[in-house]
């Protein structure tokens, strides 16, 4: 008897699976492992953000505080569009809460992005466009690509379209950041919302 072709995104759905089952930072996690991401191999938009913080540990739902807010603020999308992991996959660039420091949360942990990005990535090409959300998403996916400072290359994000768009991060820390360079929400943010639209619908 001939097998059977597994069903689409089964290969997937397995790596989702070991991915939530990493304990490859237990030890250095203050609140222990809870990876929280979000994937399917329909989706067209691929949202890079940092780690989570506490209130997305509690919760497991990716986004769900107040920088999630101002994100679905910038694509123009509400809550049930937000979350259809079919259309948009969430993948962080670190997928537990990494702990506190001086300035606030700590960066993502350094291991988790290429242990996992790469696998989950050729998962998922229907992706269409890949937000990078802050500085290390942008290090890891931009690489050398990168300008000098933040600022700089989110304001070349033509320079990196129709694969990427790179974006400050929608923490409330980055408010200061917001109000030093308007131009994000005026030129950047309408450009984010035509291009996610055309691809989600």
């Amino acid at each position: 008897m001939r097998a059977r072709n597994p069903k689409p995104g089964a290969a997937l759905d397995a790596l989702l699976i070991e991915v939530r089952a990493c304990r490859h930072c237990a030890a250095d996690l203050p609140l222990g492992p809870r990876p929280v991401l979000s994937a399917s191999v329909t989706a067209r938009l691929l949202i890079v953000g940092q780690a989570p913080g506490t209130r997305v540990h509690e919760t497991g739902i990716p986004f769900n505080d107040p920088s999630g807010d101002r994100l679905r603020q910038w694509l123009d999308i509400d809550r049930d569009t937000f979350y259809d992991r079919s259309r948009i996959a969430i993948v962080p660039a670190g997928f537990c809460y990494p702990g506190r420091g001086k300035g606030g949360d700590l960066p993502p942990r350094a291991e988790c992005a290429p242990l996992w990005h790469p696998r989950l990535g050729a998962l998922m090409g229907a992706v269409g466009l890949t937000l990078l959300l802050g500085a290390y998403a942008q290090a890891y996916y931009l690489r050398d690509r990168r300008k000098k400072t933040l600022a700089a290359t989110v304001s070349a994000y033509e320079d990196y379209l129709p694969a990427y768009l790179p974006a400050p991060h929608p923490s409330p820390r980055n408010r200061l950041w917001l109000r030093r360079n308007p131009w994000f929400e005026a030129d950047v943010v309408p450009e984010l919302r035509r291009r996610v639209h055309a691809l989600i619908g």
